[in-house]
């Protein structure tokens, strides 16, 4: 019933938020009265109203254009993959093919997680100058039929699989936080079975893959409350009359809910903050507000199953981890994993995924070798800011974008520089920072990519830091 109350809820709030845009409609800048206070004070209280009570749809990707050089080109999505869960959405741009052949394909694996595959915009319009960009586009549950059938890990591990045989091997994956447990568990099948399909490379940021290490608050609250708990209190059935009416889910706006209780000063003081612009008349500011809150509000319900399952093997029993888990029957062995490159990403601020939790991922993977596996911690950032924001844009994307690079053609890979990691007590390459890298291969700016990271002493652990010591605010939750 939790379901049927939270659209009891929106139904109910219909009447309020229709008076609501009416003001607004009235109070438009023809009308003298929005000019003084009080207009401006009751059409920013009129718009926070509505956007509070508001039905946020899953928003479009938007991305028309991208630079290339000096040029402008044109970019048009197109699907080149289909399941009922799952989309393969290709970045196209309208350039020469032997210049699109040049360029590495590039695989970004979205979360499942309750924010849709657009939370990633950011981190597409990063790459696509420099990379072919393709994302794992996921389907909201409750607009999936009951008899399509079920979606588990299993089923993920598997939509991980066949996305990598369209490929045919000739891809490099960046997975974002929560794939990072089926892209690996993936890739382990592919290798057991001498599958040409293995990816040139993986990159992981931010993702669970042994959150035994440093747990979070989430991380204990899966671990204290139990897979029966969740169960029990946060499944529900879709209602009718939406397509997938009947099928159990874990509600995105439960999620939704947890992720800002998380950090609920901070919202309230966001939208705060939202009304005094709107009543200044801060267009700038409040447009910022809206284009963050209505990609973070869009949320998507989960199978139950899948969230169940992904619980219970990832926080609860760190199956990947331990040697345990399995798929179908078959045991996942990551130490199979031979061919690929691996690079792992974390923030030094993660308040999700903890430091240490994804490059366990380079000590777990022991067939490849060391001189292919590279990590980043990035300073001052959170779990946001690990695949958008300014300081991705400026410290993370290059050098993955390096890393790819580094490992696109055949042949043995460069040797790199091995540092000590004490969190997963594994060796772990840093990118090299004397090695020239031309501007028309890369970033605009070629002294970033170069720069290496100091290690400075935290406790008992140790996290990067700029040779300048910059930090900045981090990123948005």
């Amino acid at each position: 019933m939790l379901y049927h109350w939270h659209e009891f809820g929106h139904a109910a709030a219909w009447p309020g938020r229709t008076a609501a845009e009416m003001w607004l409609q009235f109070l438009n800048p023809l009308n003298p009265l929005t000019h003084t206070p009080f207009g401006r004070g009751a059409a920013a209280g009129c718009e926070l109203f509505e956007r509070a009570t508001r039905r946020y749809t899953k928003p479009e990707f938007g991305i028309k254009t991208t630079k290339i050089g000096s040029d402008s080109v044109e970019v048009a999505e197109e699907t080149v993959w289909d399941s009922p869960f799952c989309s393969l959405v290709h970045f196209k741009r309208d350039i020469r093919p032997a210049l699109a052949a040049r360029q590495p394909r590039l695989l970004l694996v979205a979360p499942m997680s309750g924010h849709f595959a657009t939370l990633l915009r950011g981190t597409v319009e990063v790459f696509l100058p420099y990379h072919e960009v393709y994302i794992t586009d996921w389907q909201d549950a409750r607009h999936v039929p009951v008899s399509v059938g079920r979606f588990d890990l299993d089923d993920y591990i598997d939509t991980m699989a066949a996305i990598f045989r369209y490929f045919e091997g000739n891809v490099h994956v960046f997975s974002v936080c929560q794939p990072s447990v089926p892209v690996l568990a993936a890739t382990a099948l592919l290798e057991a079975d001498r599958d040409p399909a293995v990816p040139r490379s993986l990159i992981l940021a931010g993702g669970p893959i042994d959150t035994r290490i440093n747990p979070t608050a989430v991380n204990a609250l899966a671990q204290n409350k139990g897979t029966a708990w969740f169960e029990r209190n946060v499944i529900t059935h879709v209602p009718w009359p939406l397509e997938g009416c009947g099928r159990q889910v874990y509600p995105g706006f439960l999620q939704l809910s947890g992720f800002m209780m998380m950090n609920l000063d901070r919202h309230i003081q966001a939208h705060r903050e939202m009304f005094h612009h709107l009543v200044q008349g801060d267009g700038d500011s409040a447009a910022r507000h809206r284009k963050f809150y209505d990609e973070y509000l869009a949320v998507m319900d989960l199978t139950a199953e899948f969230y169940l399952q992904t619980i219970d093997s990832v926080f609860v029993q760190h199956l990947l981890p331990r040697g345990l888990m399995t798929s179908r029957g078959r045991m996942v062995d990551l130490s199979a994993i031979r061919r690929p490159a691996l690079m792992t990403v974390e923030g030094e601020m993660d308040d999700i995924t903890g430091t240490g939790q994804c490059s366990a991922a380079l000590q777990l993977c022991a067939g490849i070798p060391v001189n292919r596996k590279s990590h980043f911690e990035c300073p001052a950032v959170g779990h946001y800011g690990i695949f958008n924001g300014s300081r991705f844009r400026r410290e993370i994307a290059p050098r993955v974008s390096m890393f790819v690079r580094m490992h696109t053609s055949p042949g043995p890979p460069e040797t790199l520089r091995r540092v000590a990691t004490p969190s997963t007590s594994a060796i772990i390459a840093n990118i090299p920072n004397r090695r020239r890298i031309s501007e028309d291969r890369l970033f605009p700016n070629p002294s970033m990519l170069l720069s290496k990271p100091t290690q400075r002493r935290v406790g008992t652990r140790y996290c990067a830091q700029s040779r300048d010591g910059r930090t900045s605010t981090p990123a948005p939750p």
